[in-house]
């Protein structure tokens, strides 16, 4: 795997060349010698009462420099007639609006109305671990044909009455057929460990890559709060340590131990050093903030968001060098890290 984050991240064959990001202008700050500064997007699952055109033109109003599209019924259904040309007037809009993007599949019911996140990856019927798969390698080519920098997806629940080398080798062949599509399309996949998930941690994580044989194309997803909620490094040493994975990062609030996604200031992750550290890896792809269960305030916790996280940037580039890596106290096992796992497949 490449040491440059954003190495896999250009391609040729994309069709918005503005939501390329090799190609997007660095934002530099004004003290001389600066990191430049990262790139914040909203989530639409996060603004889900939104119509999508006002969800874009809402966060182009307020100055992100992208979002974080999640397939949804509501939002670029990706099992809906005419996708392409549905995505081309999307391709068109996030051009019109200077918005870059990144395409998220954790749609709660895209593909069964009945079951949070299902079928999964992992699903013991082979014909629905295909479904999940088709909706994947659908949000490959949706990604490529909108320029996007990633695509995002996770690997689900371990099903009960499955064993854990069994999971890992559904997993392993789900993706295959992902990744080759996304090897062609030149677009990475960053896969998301995600609390109460089979591939819950950035161990886990790296026991997929070698499992898979290190493939060019698998990237990672980094949600800083799940770094706080289970991860035995702070996020920031979090960041350090995956930099040369990072191909998607996702931000919001969190405590110890509870999969909760918590507006800024309600947790207890200090963000100035995180930021710090992922301007230094010279991550250059969207940090998109991810707040699905306040999408009844979306246009609310979108206004507010970036100012924080502007000021925390800000706030970054005087603090002084962040000390050498240290453990926090010990979270719960991965498999459940809260009462209410926002990830898993509990209402």
């Amino acid at each position: 795997m490449s040491p440059e984050p954003q190495a896999f991240g250009s391609h040729a064959g994309a069709s918005r060349a503005p939501g390329a990001q090799a190609a997007a202008p660095p934002h530099t700050s004004a003290r001389s010698g600066a990191l430049p500064s990262l790139r914040f997007g909203y989530g639409t699952n996060g603004l889900a009462d939104l119509r999508l055109d006002d969800a874009l033109s809402l966060l182009a109003d307020i100055g992100y420099d992208g979002v974080g599209l999640t397939l949804d019924h509501m939002h670029l259904d990706p099992l809906a007639p005419d996708l392409a040309a549905r995505t081309r007037r999307v391709a068109r809009r996030l051009d019109a609006l200077g918005l870059g993007v990144t395409v998220e599949t954790g749609a709660r019911y895209v593909l069964d109305p009945r079951r949070k996140h299902g079928p999964s990856l992992l699903d013991p019927d082979p014909g629905d671990r295909a479904r999940r798969t088709d909706l994947l390698v659908r949000a490959v080519r949706v990604a490529a044909d909108l320029g996007a920098h990633a695509v995002h997806c996770f690997s689900g629940v371990l099903p009960e009455g499955t064993d854990t080398d069994t999971a890992w080798k559904r997993l392993a062949e789900a993706l295959t057929p992902v990744l080759d599509a996304a090897a062609s399309a030149g677009i990475p996949l960053a896969v998301e460990p995600e609390p109460g998930h089979l591939l819950a941690t950035l161990a886990d994580f790296h026991h997929l890559r070698r499992t898979l044989g290190d493939p060019e194309p698998l990237g990672l997803t980094l949600d800083l709060g799940h770094c706080q909620c289970l991860e035995p490094l702070y996020p920031a040493d979090c960041v350090r340590a995956a930099a040369p994975w990072l191909r998607h990062v996702q931000i919001e609030d969190m405590r110890r131990g509870v999969h909760e996604h918590l507006p800024f200031g309600d947790g207890e992750i200090d963000f100035p050093p995180v930021l710090a550290a992922l301007a230094a890896t010279g991550y250059r792809g969207l940090t998109v903030v991810e707040l699905p269960r306040h999408s009844h305030a979306g246009p609310h916790f979108a206004a507010h968001s970036l100012p924080f996280l502007r000021h925390a940037e800000r706030t970054a580039a005087t603090a002084s060098p962040h000390p050498a890596p240290a453990l926090q106290q010990a979270a719960p096992p991965h498999g459940a890290p809260s009462a209410t796992p926002e990830g898993s497949s509990t209402p």
